[in-house]
């Protein structure tokens, strides 16, 4: 059994609960009406993401090359 690690990224949502997507695996989407819960449920989302990769013997996507930073752009209107 390998082991995968995934970023994963929560947001609020305005009506409740928290949409998580996962960047690095396209349209693996996922929500839950509190934090624990989405990232349970992304956990999941990303299981049967995987699982559906290996019946078509696609590729499973990586995050080791991937290098992740946050820039502040301001911006005066």
């Amino acid at each position: 059994m390998k082991s995968y690690n995934y970023r994963i990224l929560l947001r609020k949502e305005p009506e409740g609960g928290f949409t998580v997507t996962v960047p690095v695996l396209q349209g693996c989407i996922s929500y839950g009406e509190t934090i624990d819960a989405a990232i349970k449920n992304a956990k999941e989302a990303i299981e049967l993401y995987i699982e559906t990769l290996n019946e078509y013997n696609e590729e499973i996507p990586s995050e080791v090359d991937i290098l992740e930073y946050n820039l502040t752009v301001n911006y005066n209107a």
